[in-house]
């Protein structure tokens, strides 16, 4: 084949897949989810479908949490399958839906949350007892049928990792709860090779809270601050739904251009875990809400190793950030909860 025929050809795949790159984007979320939902449960024999396919009512579709959690049987157990005890096949098809359901952004934060499960493992070996730490410790559930006329549910859930979906008639109607976790914040021993020191997987939802507090007025970072303490843990973790406390803090309306701009960075910083289609929708409703509706409320340090938390909240959205715990190896504060929620209601349940 001449040089000129083996340009062309490579020229008309590079095209092919460009185009199917962008038919896939232009599907949408929710069309893509529900094929690699329908792939992924065809990767299971009748008896054993039933524990990955579960009625959409199931009770405990609204039982979520990023806690470790006992593996069946027992009270409070995770539901659906666990990869650890799926084949190569159903463990390729599991990460598929995952990566429908997600950004790539997304995608590489839940599977890097995953890899910090070894590490832990590692650090927690001398600590003697049940070592639970497994990055295959995470449970996939498909919950009713999903199709394009009907309306289902998937969750992936393990330590640290809680992500809640909910598709009706091929659109992803809810996202929430979604909670991220990191232990350790920032990597600072080399226990496992393929987790380099240094490594933070939630970086830019410190980092970019710090910067926005240190650009804070005397006067705006009083107003900012709602407690001289964080507290110990996100508000309503585990619960169905957020709490309806009301935002507390500085109001958006009141910071300048770039502060202002700082906290746009940070509130996308979230919502980028998601698919396009999706991010786009939540930063709308972001929008709609406007910054005079808007808080952002600070407590705790800015110093690294110092306990910090804050929230930010609009009628449409609640995010609350963490870090107030020890990591394994004992470093103080160094290890994140994060979670975003939905004020009009999780699960896709209106709030009451």
């Amino acid at each position: 084949m001449s040089r000129r025929r083996i340009v062309a050809f490579a020229l008309v795949v590079v095209l092919c897949a460009s185009a199917a790159w962008s038919f896939f984007k232009l599907a949408g979320a929710g069309e893509t989810m529900m094929e690699a939902a329908n792939k992924y449960l065809a990767t299971f024999p009748t008896n054993e479908k039933a524990n990955a396919n579960l009625s959409y009512d199931d009770k405990q579709r609204i039982e979520w949490h990023f806690i470790p959690k006992p593996d069946p049987p027992g009270a409070g157990f995770r539901e659906g399958i666990k990869v650890r005890d799926m084949n190569s096949q159903q463990r390729a098809a599991a990460h598929t839906m995952l990566k429908a359901a997600l950004s790539e952004v997304g995608y590489g934060k839940a599977t890097k949350i995953m890899e910090l499960e070894g590490l832990l493992h590692e650090l927690e070996k001398s600590k003697g007892g049940k070592n639970i730490r497994d990055t295959e410790r995470y449970f996939f559930t498909v919950y009713g049928t999903p199709s394009p006329d009907g309306k289902w549910g998937l969750s992936v859930e393990g330590h640290h990792l809680s992500l809640n979906f909910v598709v009706d008639k091929g659109h992803v109607i809810s996202t929430t709860p979604s909670a991220f976790g990191a232990n350790p914040a920032i990597v600072k021993s080399d226990n496992v090779q393929s987790i380099k020191v240094g490594t933070r997987v939630l970086e830019k939802e410190e980092t970019l809270a710090l910067q926005l507090v240190a650009s804070l007025t005397p006067e705006q970072k009083k107003e900012a601050t709602i407690a001289d303490k964080p507290p110990s843990e996100v508000r309503n973790a585990g619960q169905p739904q957020p709490t309806t406390e009301p935002a507390k803090g500085i109001i958006a309306e009141k910071l300048t251009g770039q502060q202002r701009s700082t906290l746009q960075s940070l509130i996308e910083e979230y919502a980028k875990s998601f698919p396009a289609d999706v991010e786009k929708e939540r930063m709308e409703a972001v929008k709609k809400d406007g910054p005079a509706n808007i808080r952002f409320g600070w407590a705790g340090s800015e110093k690294q190793g110092e306990g910090r938390y804050y929230c930010i909240q609009g009628p449409s959205f609640q995010i609350e950030f963490i870090n107030v715990q020890p990591d394994s190896a004992g470093n103080p504060a160094n290890h994140i909860h994060s979670v975003w929620r939905d004020m009009r209601g999780d699960f896709a349940i209106p709030l009451k």
